[in-house]
């Protein structure tokens, strides 16, 4: 190993042993109570620490809703940053979450009931809204061994260690994206998942950011490249798409998860398919988001 290897491997394990610490002191706390100090922590801090985003999430909320007061855009800007740091306190305890299946109740029920049994190959395709990690809760507690694509992260013993505390929510493994080993080929994750899909698995992911090589769709009355994998696999091989939503009820850790199917079309004309199924998903979400637009991420980057 060259002496720039064992640098950036010793880097890594500092980066690591912090992150325990952290995660540790966090820990230490009763969920809610760890919570309730994260959102209070990130709305005030937040703004400080990384004004671009921060500005960013106001200038989204003016594109969505030109109509509302600048006051009232700040009142949502606030809250998301709330919302936020639960979440992070949450990711650091999520395995006191699913194994409290209480906090977490799944609507409509009757429709659940009627098709988990027989979900066949799916893709679950959620928005960052609530925590929307959880939003595959569905698919995990019906036995349907979900996967998921989720983002690489480039420290090796940080990303095995959030691959580990994710088993039980995705007992069917994760797919990343990014630079990590075996894990970081986007092309080579998109023969896999799609492979993954057509043998009758069922696939999670989040379909809300700009995708710089995504298909423009109209979001909040405005053009927005979005990630249309989820939509090409679900064409090609049949699969039922579960739209998905995961609302936080009020500000504890506890949850609704709201499904909605849609029936991928196959016609003659694939890409209408295609362009039908992403129009279809983006409405639903921006309905969900206009309910509860405190919960969404507004400083993620949406628009060009």
């Amino acid at each position: 190993m060259s002496t720039s290897s064992r640098l950036s491997d010793l880097r890594f394990k500092l980066e690591y042993y912090a992150l325990r610490i952290a995660i540790a002191a966090v820990r230490a706390f009763p969920l809610e109570t760890a919570t309730a100090m994260s959102a209070w922590t990130w709305s005030r801090l937040a703004p400080v620490l990384n004004p671009k985003r921060h500005q960013r999430a106001l200038d989204n909320l003016r594109i969505a809703f030109p109509d509302k007061p600048e006051q009232e855009l700040n009142e949502i800007r606030r809250k998301h940053w709330e919302n936020l740091g639960r979440v992070m306190a949450e990711t650091m305890q999520i395995d006191r979450i699913i194994s409290d299946p209480a906090r977490m109740t799944i609507k409509p029920k009757a429709m659940f009931e009627r098709y988990k049994s027989k979900l066949g190959s799916a893709i679950g395709i959620s928005l960052h809204m609530g925590n929307w990690e959880l939003a595959i809760w569905p698919l995990a507690v019906s036995g349907a061994n979900p996967a998921a694509i989720y983002r690489s992260v480039t420290n090796p013993y940080v990303d095995q260690y959030l691959r580990d505390q994710r088993k039980d929510l995705y007992p069917g493994g994760l797919f990343g994206r990014g630079k990590v080993g075996d894990h970081g080929d986007d092309r080579k994750t998109a023969r896999i998942i799609t492979d993954y899909v057509r043998k009758g698995g069922r696939l999670g992911m989040v379909c809300d950011l700009y995708d710089r090589t995504g298909i423009p769709i109209e979001f909040f009355g405005k053009p927005a490249k979005t990630q249309a994998i989820g939509a090409m696999i679900a064409r090609r091989v049949g699969a039922r798409i579960w739209l998905s939503r995961c609302r936080r009820i009020g500000t504890s850790s506890r949850f609704e998860i709201e499904l909605h199917e849609l029936r991928a079309p196959r016609t003659a004309n694939q890409s209408a398919d295609i362009q039908w199924i992403m129009n279809e998903m983006q409405q639903t979400f921006e309905k969900w988001i206009r309910e509860n637009p405190d919960q969404w991420m507004w400083s993620n980057r949406r628009w060009s």
